[in-house]
């Protein structure tokens, strides 16, 4: 119904990846602006503070680049993160394989006031009684970011050493379909995590809530590149698809953006990436929340999407 009010509204940002350093290229040539991405995470909170009306805001991970000095991380993590704070309300943060080649989890959680348990950087939130956010933690079994002798990450060694047999383990070269997903930039959700979420999605469905699930990987091949994808995105989707309350998959990491709807009417959209936007060009929106719908508002590259579903 045109001027229904939404149930309430939020603003989305992802993969602002921001370096001190001249633009640069992804490995397939993609131009990359690392410093103008500051801007645009400064124009996007200045805008949503124009709009009054969000209830929150989150970033879809990447905070930082991977090329960023490391002398320098600590302190560009705090300049970013300052700017976030710049907004006015509880501003959600999760974490993407660029933040983790920057700071390890036990200085990167505390920055970001990711709600932790043993450093896993999982977590839910109700901003109204009908809804529930859930964040997961892409890199909980990863290489990265976790100690070197830490079981997550020789669980993940292990695993990259059996899927993917190239020395380099970031290159997909010989690898087939979705195959192409087992590199070192992506990681999986682990054993607790996954009980964790069947939990929440019980409760949930006692709750008579809709859930949004957000990542920063993605968790359905239709909506990104192979390369991008959770490795076990497969057994995360065999949890959510137990229950109807999951209605929408937010995720970033795949700077190009993507949508598609999944074999159970579960809608994926992947944030086009703040940090591919060439100088006064912006990616970023505001998501208006209603009973059955929601209604993606974006800025610049940002797409514009609209989410109907069963209420």
């Amino acid at each position: 119904m045109p001027g229904k009010q939404p149930l309430f509204s939020f603003g989305v940002i992802s993969d602002v990846q921001y370096a001190d350093i001249p633009d640069g290229h992804s490995f397939i040539g993609v131009p990359r602006y690392y410093r103008h991405s500051l801007l645009v995470l400064q124009r996007a909170v200045k805008k949503w503070n124009d709009h009054q009306k969000l209830k929150f805001a989150i970033n879809f991970g990447d905070i930082v680049d991977g090329y960023c000095p490391k002398d320098q991380s600590l302190n560009v993590v705090k300049k970013v993160v300052d700017e976030f704070e710049k907004f006015n309300g509880p501003f959600y943060h999760m974490i993407g394989n660029h933040c983790l080649y920057n700071l390890p989890r036990n200085k990167l959680l505390p920055l970001l006031k990711i709600p932790s348990s043993d450093g896993c950087a999982y977590y839910d939130f109700s901003p109204t009684p009908e809804y529930r956010f859930v964040v997961l933690d892409g890199y909980d079994i990863s290489a990265i970011g976790w100690p070197q002798d830490h079981p997550n990450t020789l669980e993940a060694l292990k695993f990259l050493r059996e899927k993917n047999p190239n020395t380099e383990k970031n290159s997909p070269s010989g690898l087939v379909g979705l195959e192409r997903r087992f590199l070192m930039f992506n990681g999986a959700v682990g054993k607790e995590q996954m009980e964790w979420l069947d939990d929440v999605l019980q409760d949930a469905t006692k709750l008579k809530q809709k859930v949004v699930v957000c990542c920063h990987l993605p968790l359905d091949p239709g909506a990104t590149s192979k390369e991008a994808i959770l490795w076990n995105y497969n057994e995360v989707m065999d949890v959510i698809h137990r229950y109807n309350c999951v209605k929408v998959c937010l995720a970033g990491h795949d700077h190009k953006g993507g949508h598609s709807i999944d074999t159970h009417g579960i809608h994926h959209r992947v944030f086009e990436a703040a940090l591919e936007c060439p100088p006064d060009t912006d990616a970023f929106g505001y998501i208006d929340v209603y009973d059955n719908r929601i209604s993606l508002v974006g800025t610049g590259l940002m797409e514009s999407t609209d989410i109907c579903f069963d209420p």
